[in-house]
């Protein structure tokens, strides 16, 4: 098992109102929770993500924590968008996945990995759906701990 830290740089933002939504936020989805929510009128909003990686039965990579969505050979992170009014509770009306199977090679055996990724997408919107390359490439930055 080696320890992988997602440290996820998002940038151009859409705003805090956007469409119909108001009081948008953008965060990692924790299980089935929203997690390190940021506005969605910040600057940049980081977010780093602890992940495993091991090896499966049949000797492929596979990847494993809390953030970790969906089947082996397809695992994936959500960034997740929803509404957070000063006085509600976070609802969710739109995702965008970032596929682990994107991962450097040399980032499997562990350290820090980096990408920026621009949050809006070409409507003024918040990113949705499979983030793919060339929209996103990662780069191994360093080693954990």
């Amino acid at each position: 098992m080696a320890r992988l830290t997602l440290r996820i740089t998002g940038h151009e933002l859409p705003g805090s109102a956007c469409g119909e939504y108001r009081h948008i936020h953008v965060g990692t989805q924790r299980g089935r929770d929203p997690d390190q929510l940021v506005s969605a009128d910040a600057a940049d909003a980081v977010f780093e993500i602890p992940v495993e990686t091991v090896t499966a039965p049949d000797g492929t990579a596979d990847f494993r924590g809390p953030y970790v969505q969906g089947r082996r050979g397809e695992r994936f992170i959500y960034l997740t968008w929803g509404e957070l009014p000063p006085d509600g509770n976070f609802a969710m009306f739109r995702r965008a996945k970032v596929l682990l199977a994107d991962l450097p090679e040399e980032a499997l055996a562990g350290g820090i990995v980096e990408t920026g990724l621009g949050l809006t997408d070409g409507q003024g919107m918040p990113l949705c759906a499979a983030v793919r390359p060339p929209r996103i490439a990662w780069r191994l930055t360093g080693t954990d701990g």
